[in-house]
């Protein structure tokens, strides 16, 4: 049996529940597979996770109607950010560079925006949400795709959008090549209360042998990024609260005062992906299914919010005129608009983590460099903050 959609999403995380969103002004029929059961997407938990907004992500999100359902009392302006170089002098930082812009960036927790894009989509009448279902194959045809659950059931569809994460079954079996970066690094994030205020300041504290951020949360609070080796992961996680206090509170130099850990910590393995094309025959790749950032730029979420966005925009463009939404003229439209800027962001930032996590001695003094260099050189740091606030979102963001 056969059901037939205009749009089958692969996976039902922020950039597949996005581009359902942008779907929601539209005829489109509409369909999400989820591997993962209804409670997980219906009241996502609290991961750890804080996502810097820029301004063009703020701006895609109410244009969604995502934005308005979001607590805006857990929002937290990122006014400014500092990039130090171990226990060296060194430092990059950036403010806003326009008098009517009064934030780089906005932090807010993951869990909240996935919940917001899912109460946006619940009560769609063209938008069905099927949870517990996994895809075992997409069978590609010139005028349209068939999509086989593992329960044999065929679906059949004008384009399918892969948004299954950075490590996609369905990107594979499509066969779309896949760079892989693996950093053998572990992120380990939490919320912490402090005692002194953070003033929004984000930092970014490039030690030798870890990294450690500190994202300013509403209130006197952070969310803790620390980066270790793999093989060393384990012995932070199993670090006691008051061990792990008191680790955080020395490496800050009790800027912030006396630091507790107020939330759970949560581990993720770093790998980074970037997909070699981002389209096939009828089938498009969206999110971390595209691109996988390293976490060191912030902009992963913003990059699969954007890809979403180009790519609706033209199915949207196409529905208005009757043409086919699922063609290799529009597929390709969407890549040559996105799959650039991907590449520079992946790439670059993939060369400035091995450059701040090199301890080498060479490496150390040209880092430095770079780093007085960038702060002292006003072009450099203009484009960063351009970026950051997408005054000009083609621009580079290297930190």
């Amino acid at each position: 049996m056969q059901t037939p959609y205009d749009i089958v999403i692969i996976g039902s995380g922020p950039a597949g529940l996005s581009f359902a969103c942008s779907m929601l002004d539209t005829d489109a029929r509409v369909l999400l597979i989820e591997r993962s059961d209804f409670e997980s997407i219906s009241k996502p938990q609290e991961d750890g996770r804080e996502i810097a907004l820029t301004h063009l992500s703020l701006k895609i999100l109410k244009k969604l109607g995502v934005w308005d359902l979001i607590d805006q009392t857990q929002v937290a302006p990122l006014r400014e950010a500092k990039v130090f170089d171990g226990d060296s002098p060194s430092l990059l930082n950036f403010k806003p560079d326009q008098k009517n812009i009064d934030a780089l960036g906005y932090l807010v927790p993951n869990y909240l925006i996935r919940q917001a894009l899912f109460d946006r989509i619940k009560d769609a009448a063209n938008i069905d949400l099927r949870c517990d279902a996994k895809v075992s194959d997409v069978q590609q045809q010139p005028n349209h795709a068939q999509i086989v659950l593992e329960n044999n059931e065929t679906i059949e569809a004008k384009l399918v959008i892969a948004a299954d994460s950075r490590f996609s079954e369905i990107r594979r079996k499509v066969g779309i090549p896949t760079l892989m970066k693996d950093f053998s690094k572990v992120m380990i994030v939490t919320k912490m209360t402090h005692e002194k205020p953070h003033n929004n300041i984000a930092l970014e504290c490039f030690d030798y042998g870890k990294t450690l951020a500190l994202l300013p949360m509403v209130g006197n609070a952070s969310s803790v990024v620390l980066t270790v080796k793999t093989n060393e992961s384990q012995k932070m996680l199993d670090m006691s609260e008051e061990e792990f206090n008191s680790f955080v509170t020395d490496f800050f130099k009790d800027e912030f005062g006396h630091m507790t850990q107020a939330g759970v910590r949560h581990s993720y393995p770093l790998i980074g992906t970037h997909a070699q094309t981002f389209i096939a025959q009828r089938f498009a790749l969206i999110g971390d299914a595209s691109v996988g950032m390293h976490p060191v730029t912030a902009h992963g979420f913003n990059l699969g919010l954007r890809g979403q966005d180009i790519l609706a925009n033209l199915v949207k463009e196409a529905l208005t005129h009757g043409q086919d939404i699922g063609s290799e003229p529009l597929l390709k439209l969407y890549e040559k608009k996105h799959i650039n800027l991907t590449r520079l962001m992946f790439f670059g930032t993939n060369g400035v983590v091995a450059l701040f996590t090199n301890d080498a001695p060479v490496v150390k003094q040209v880092r430095r460099m770079v780093l007085k260099i960038a702060e002292h050189f006003p072009p450099i740091k203009y484009l960063i903050s351009h970026h950051l606030t997408e005054a000009n979102k083609n621009k580079f963001l290297p930190f």
